[in-house]
């Protein structure tokens, strides 16, 4: 609490001083529209040109004169760059990723169509795209891939321009997308010189968090403009979670063995991110940016728990214990670009970029018996640097009068190094791997397309996507030498039903793949301590290790949609896709004889599984409930729907789905400004049923119900301050998993259950 409170009563006097400012309140401004968007009633008619209007109070003159003519163009929204474009993608923009004030990234994603996120509600956590994560689903920053070890939710709403899903990938943007891709667009320079100011505070079970933010646009030169955003949080939460362990006999459903673990934690952590974009115009269409961003972090845990065992004769592995861990993060990474025009026809683009990263473990764990004497003491640690670099290159020219042409070389390499070390009682364990771990991967990709409109309802897109990778590490017992290539084929076309583009087919036929990541490939084993080596351990208690020998996952897809869009930058929309999958990779536990214990052990590994399918219904929706209903309130409304079904070809049913993909999720929300009055509302809803996953034919995992139910209100205090008060899981529910694992004639359930509360926030908002 004492690093919290400076930054809090800071933020809570910039609150009070910007309310107090505000005692002669001002109308409700009126709705921001762009200068250059035309009024539905002086928007020409599609094919037209606008009249000519002799200014008032000017006589008219008998000969014709000369006019000036002004060309009147609307300006181009998410809905428009969705509409126009022949990827079949979902564009977020700035009013929307704004709309909640959220103070993490991963909780504006989890309302987006078909975006589900793990972790606590309003805690953020790992996001999944149609219910697959764990890289089905690939993440990109600015169109190129997340570094590793860098995470989306290190980045800070205020720091996103925009977001696009693509539902199916394409040549250019990459193929490790059997889900779709997300990419995240950082804020772009702008001439018009401003300052954006956030600070806000939330608090959660009794703890605060405090993030604020500050963003400036401004230009350097006539050529030159920047965006400079700077981003720091201070965390403070408590965790209770409870762990339950459940032995019974198959047969007579006898209750062997009940364990328990009732535990209680606090986090707390500091974190600052920023970014700087600078960009210079060279000309019509050339343009040279330079972007580096950089995070840092600091995080220290401690927990307590309390062991019991109400079945069972064998003596309980502890009855007390304690943790603490503290780990340190940095990252630094640059990316730059170059747009040229070599002729009228003909564009070039050279990109390049390189990090590095840094993270520093240290955690140690003591457990105790009921007399108070310690039975166990691990120790562990773990320095981790990886560094990489990438570069990439592609021309771009039209030709004919309908054709746009695109072909490019990609090329990216990363040196990762790791000092593990564990202790369990003063004995180092795993000395056989070694005391360091080094992997090199390397990457190489070249593409081509052809993006063609044979007339003004037709856009096509064809493409083809070589991608090969390697991954070497000659650590002493894991080593790696893994190398995989494929060849992907894409194709995509629009169908536009009537000029006005009110309507369109959409179809895509693509092929795409996952990689294993260097945590799938690397063997060095990482150990359960509940039941330490030298001895035994349960199913539900595994080590885990990698694989060296996996191949990557190949995909072949089909996406069929229908849309509609509406008077005032609506858009209706009903997908439905498909794909069937080959060397499905997923986590088989055996028991094992093993090299770092002297009894055999279970491990979990991942291993190519076979073949496997997937399918899914989505529907999303955004308008003004005016566009629907004639003389309807203003009121914006967000509705999405997805389903799913998958199952995987060598696990027995039902229930054999891939990768713990929901039956489905859902979302709704909607937001109100009310006429005359400086007030807004709004609230979402999000939505995912519980579900059995069969991993094995032994294995079965349980996720229970998740709903998020989300509210805000804005007083915009002035025409440009407003203050927000929101409240995020308005009622909580405790996050239920479990993992049931049978052989034998037992079945061994391992139960984890973790409480959360409502998030209470208020948050400044000032653009200067």
């Amino acid at each position: 609490m004492n690093r919290i409170r400076p930054l809090r009563e800071a933020c809570l006097a910039a609150l009070v001083a910007a309310a107090t400012t505000a005692h002669a309140q001002a109308p409700a401004p009126a709705e921001e529209k762009p200068a250059s968007a035309p009024s539905e009633a002086a928007k020409p008619a599609p094919g037209t040109k606008p009249p000519v209007v002799a200014p008032s109070g000017q006589a008219k003159p008998e000969t014709p004169a000369k006019v000036q003519t002004l060309e009147v163009t609307g300006t181009r929204t998410s809905t428009t760059d969705r509409r126009d474009s022949t990827a079949a993608k979902i564009v977020i923009g700035r009013e929307e990723i704004e709309q909640y004030g959220d103070s993490n990234l991963g909780d504006v994603l989890r309302r987006l169509p078909g975006v589900t996120q793990g972790g606590r509600p309003g805690r953020g956590g790992p996001v999944r795209f149609r219910g697959l994560g764990g890289g089905f689903t690939q993440f990109l920053i600015n169109g190129e891939r997340i570094p590793p070890g860098f995470s989306i939710e290190d980045i800070t709403p205020e720091q996103v321009e925009r977001i696009e899903i693509l539902r199916a990938p394409t040549a250019e943007t990459g193929t490790r997308a059997i889900a779709g891709t997300i990419n995240i667009i950082l804020r772009e320079a702008l001439r018009q010189r401003r300052n954006d100011i956030r600070a806000g505070i939330q608090s959660e079970l009794g703890r605060e968090t405090a993030n604020t933010s500050f963003t400036r646009n401004d230009s350097f030169s006539e050529t030159g403009t920047y965006n400079l955003t700077v981003s720091t949080s201070v965390r403070d939460q408590s965790n209770d979670a409870i762990n339950e362990s459940i032995y019974r006999d198959v047969a007579s459903n006898q209750v062997a063995l009940a364990q328990r673990s009732d535990g209680q934690s606090v986090s707390k952590g500091e974190s600052v991110f920023s970014t700087l974009r600078t960009q210079w115009r060279l000309g019509p269409g050339e343009q040279f940016s330079f972007q580096p961003f950089g995070v840092a972090s600091n995080n220290h845990t401690t927990s307590r728990d309390v062991f019991t065992q109400s079945v069972g004769v064998t003596a309980p592995p502890y009855a007390t214990g304690e943790s603490k861990n503290d780990s340190q993060f940095r990252s630094g990474r640059f990316m730059t670009m170059l747009n040229k025009r070599l002729d009228p026809k003909t564009t070039y683009e050279l990109r390049g970029g390189a990090g590095v990263f840094t993270v520093g473990v240290d955690g140690r764990r003591q457990q105790f018996d009921a007399t108070g004497a310690r039975t166990l003491l691990e120790e562990t640690s773990n320095d981790i640097r990886d560094a990489s670099w990438n570069v990439a290159g592609k021309v771009a020219r039209s030709w004919g009068e309908t054709h746009r042409a695109t072909a490019g070389i990609e090329w990216e390499q990363t040196n990762r190094s790791e000092k593990p070390l564990t202790r369990i009682n003063g004995e180092v364990q795993l000395a056989e791997f070694g005391s360091e771990l080094d992997v090199r991967v390397k990457r190489a990709a070249a593409f081509i397309q052809d993006e063609w409109d044979p007339n003004p309802q037709w856009s096509t897109s064809v493409g083809l996507r070589w991608e090969a990778i390697e991954t070497t590490s000659d650590a002493p017992g894991n080593p790696v030498n893994n190398r995989s290539s494929v060849v992907n084929p894409l194709a995509a076309a629009v169908w536009r039903f009537d000029g006005g583009k009110r309507d369109q087919l959409r179809a895509s036929l693509t092929q795409s793949y996952r990689p294993p990541t260097t945590q799938n490939l690397v063997a060095r084993p990482r150990l359960n301590t509940l039941y330490p080596v030298p001895g035994p351990n349960t199913p539900i208690t595994a080590d885990s290790a990698g694989n060296p020998s996996l191949q990557p996952e190949v995909a072949n897809g089909l996406e069929l949609a229908i849309e509609r869009y509406l008077s005032a930058n609506g858009v209706i929309s009903l997908n439905v896709f498909t794909r069937q999958l080959t060397d499905v990779i997923r986590n088989v536990t055996a028991l094992e004889s093993v090299s770092w214990a002297t009894s055999p052990r279970w491990v979990s590994r991942p291993q190519n599984f076979g073949k496997a399918s997937t399918s899914g219904l989505e529907f999303d929706a955004k308008f003004q409930l005016r566009e629907i209903i004639k003389g309807a309130p203003p009121v914006n409304l967000r509705a999405n729907l997805s389903a799913f079904k998958s199952q995987v070809d060598g696990v027995p049913g039902p229930d054999n789905r891939l990768a713990s993909q929901p039956d489905m999720t859902a979302n709704l929300g909607g937001d109100y400004r009310f006429p005359g009055t400086p007030f807004s509302v709004g609230a979402s809803y999000n939505w995912t049923p519980a579900y059995d996953s069969r991993v094995t034919e032994q294995q079965l995992e349980r996720i229970q119900r998740k709903s998020v139910l989300d509210a805000y209100l804005l007083w915009h205090f002035s025409a440009s301050g407003r203050l927000r008060f929101a409240v995020t899981n308005t009622d909580p529910t405790p996050t239920v998993s479990e993992t049931i694992f049978t052989d034998g004639g037992v079945s061994q359930a391992a139960v984890n259950s973790r409480k959360g509360g409502p998030v209470y926030a208020i948050r400044l908002e000032m653009r200067l």
